[in-house]
């Protein structure tokens, strides 16, 4: 401001000055001399309000356009002005930014989350969505913004919920994806927000549902799988207790109370089976199973089996290439081995022949595979075999003495040694069960023959 009166006394004396000179050197009279500084002054003062006001209207166009990296005046009272506003709009524009890019990642990270969200105005509108709300409610970025949310999810349970008013509590509905064949469950909860929005929160919970029906399920059925023994014990022991019995009905009763007893403890140690394959470690790669040996303890087993359950062996046939080795668990492979071929004794008559095949593929793996000429599975039976309790028919599986655990252990094994099961078969004519094993868990060395080791 010192500069600015500085300057403008400035003008005024040169102008005084300018004027008296002229007034010495073209008009003699000595009284005129300070009429003329007197005019002189003012006009310098005129000449100066003017130069200032350019200087003012070069900043006022400089604030009108949008080019402020250089300042429209450099020095003075309006040059200062011009630098003060320079660095307010460059502090302005850099508090702008850093609010873009943490708005920026605010929605990236809302984009990431694997719940959907969605944000509506006061008319429920849809203002924005992340690509999980996409998918969970089928909503397209291009087409449906600004689009009322009703009108694009017409579910009768949320059109309840949205009526209702009432956010306190989520509402679960199908998804858009949703079939009989592969349900889709969503959770939905609306939260209000500011002045009449709502942030729309939606979850995936088939996987929970899915898990809490098989929770009840498991429940339900070791409940009637151990209430069924106990009640024949139960029975039996009444029995026992009440009638006067000779030796061989005593016997008699015994040997039924000890069959129910094995079943009870057949289910108990399959359930620990299960229990203990879900929550331990992978099996190790450095451990090495012989597949030959393992093969041949379930062949006895098998055998023993068939006599207890048919009074007869059936006709069991092992095709087992020598030299493999399985990378695992030897106590898991052996429950894996032998509840195929279990199954396999149990429901094959009498006669009938099964054959285990273990051999190595041509990419380095290696196959195990049980073929039987039983009973046969329907088609539409057998993507649940390996549930756990399913069965296809479940008075001939308790009277064989199965549990309903065997493939669910099976597909644990399976699963945990990163092999794939499957399954085949034709009602009438037999099953098929193969495991492949890659080639990472297999190692073979060529074993020679006799004629080879004796030329040697």
């Amino acid at each position: 401001m010192l500069i600015r009166l500085l300057s403008f006394a400035l003008f005024q004396g040169v102008g005084a000055l300018l004027a008296a000179i002229f007034m010495r050197a073209f008009a003699p009279p000595q009284g005129s001399v300070v009429v003329a500084s007197l005019v002189g002054a003012l006009g310098a003062c005129y000449f100066w309000l003017l130069w200032d006001l350019s200087r003012g209207l070069r900043v006022m166009r400089w604030l009108q356009s949008e080019e402020t990296r250089e300042v429209a005046v450099q020095a003075g009272l309006w040059g200062e002005f011009s630098n003060r506003i320079r660095r307010l709009l460059r502090h302005n524009e850099r508090a702008v930014q850093q609010r873009d890019e943490r708005l920026q990642e605010f929605l990236a990270a809302m984009q990431a989350s694997p719940n959907g969200v969605v944000l509506l105005d006061k008319d429920f509108r849809i203002e924005w969505f992340n690509q999980s709300a996409a998918l969970h409610f089928g909503l397209d970025a291009r087409r449906d913004m600004e689009q009322h949310f009703a009108n694009l999810v017409r579910d009768p349970s949320f059109a309840a919920y949205v009526a209702a008013k009432d956010f306190e509590n989520d509402v679960l509905m199908p998804g858009r994806a949703h079939t009989s064949s592969l349900p889709v469950r969503l959770s939905v909860h609306v939260h209000p927000y500011g002045e009449g929005r709502s942030l729309l929160l939606s979850r995936d919970v088939t996987a929970v549902e899915q898990a809490e029906a098989m929770r009840r399920d498991f429940v339900a059925n070791v409940s009637h799988e151990i209430r069924t023994p106990l009640t024949v014990l139960g029975g039996f022991v009444e029995t026992l207790q009440s009638l006067p019995l000779n030796e061989s009905e005593r016997a008699h009763y015994l040997d039924l109370m000890a069959q129910q007893a094995s079943r009870m403890q057949s289910l108990v140690s399959d359930l620990l089976t299960l229990s203990r394959l879900e929550g331990s470690p992978p099996p190790s790669t450095h451990e090495w199973v012989d597949v030959s040996m393992l093969t041949e303890q379930c062949r006895q087993e098998a055998g023993e089996l068939s006599r207890v359950l048919w009074g007869q062996t059936h006709s069991l046939s092992f095709e087992v290439q020598g030299g493999l080795s399985l990378a695992g668990s030897s106590a898991e492979l052996h429950s894996a081995f032998f509840n195929l071929i279990g199954n396999a004794v149990r429901y094959t008559p009498a006669g009938k022949s099964i054959r285990v095949i273990v051999s190595a593929t041509d990419d380095g793996g290696a196959l195990f595979a049980v073929h039987d000429q039983g009973m046969g599975i329907a088609q539409e039976h057998i993507p649940r075999l390996t549930e756990r309790f399913y069965r296809v028919d479940r008075s001939r599986s308790r009277d064989t003495g199965g549990t309903g655990l065997g493939l669910a252990i099976v597909k644990h094994v399976v699963q945990r040694h990163g092999a794939e099961l499957s399954i085949t078969s034709v009602p009438g004519e037999g099953s098929h069960f193969q495991i492949l094993f890659p080639s990472q868990r297999v190692r073979y060395q060529v074993v020679p023959s006799l004629q080879d080791a004796l030329a040697v």
